[in-house]
């Protein structure tokens, strides 16, 4: 679990003060760097629309930056999985470790790899984690840009985008964060989940 930025007062102080590099960063390494995981990504970009609809930040400046810092943040994480991925298949079994694992992984990319980078983002913990593994399953390079790049318009666009039109009608849009967070989840997961069902019929 992320940490919740909307029990501070200071919000709105907090994320001006970081300015746009600031903000830019802390999405790249929530989103790059696996260790990072614990950063504040899905509430960080809420606030930052937020703050955009009270002209704190500029949308049009905004939008474009954050879709890059998360692009190149999946990127990094992807390098890393594959450079890992290198010394792993070096790598004897042991008992934490099994080549099995990278033919499950690189089984399990090949399948869900796409919705993965998709909808995965919207999953705090679980999205820091999404390109080390693509990395290590070695996920066609072409593909994973591809996905990366719709995967980061969406993240970014819905969540930003969401702040900045919620945060001009609804003055406490903070309160249902995690609500609004769990509804884009199911929307977004619903087609495939339906299809599936229908299939099994």
């Amino acid at each position: 679990m992320e940490f919740s930025i909307f029990g501070n007062a200071d919000i709105n102080v907090w994320v001006n003060a970081l300015g746009y590099f600031g903000i830019a960063l802390i999405i790249f390494a929530e989103t790059g760097l696996f260790f990072c995981f614990f950063l504040p990504g899905d509430s960080l970009l809420f606030a930052a629309g937020f703050l955009a609809s009270r002209n704190v930040l500029n949308i049009y400046w905004l939008l474009p930056l954050l879709v890059m810092a998360a692009f190149a943040g999946y990127w990094a994480g992807y390098l890393i999985g594959v450079y890992l991925e290198h010394r792993l298949e070096r790598k004897a079994d042991t008992w934490y470790f099994k080549k099995s694992y990278l033919v499950r992984s690189h089984a399990f990319y090949q399948k869900y790899g796409k919705i993965t980078l998709l909808i995965g983002r919207f999953v705090p913990v679980a999205r820091s984690f999404i390109p080390l593994i693509a990395g290590i399953a070695t996920m066609p390079s072409w593909t994973y840009t591809l996905f990366n790049f719709l995967g980061a318009i969406l993240w970014v666009g819905l969540m930003t985008l969401l702040g900045y039109y919620l945060g001009a009608i609804i003055p406490d849009s903070g309160v249902y964060f995690w609500l609004i967070i769990f509804a884009i989840i199911i929307v977004l997961i619903a087609p495939t989940i339906i299809k599936k069902y229908r299939k099994g019929v």
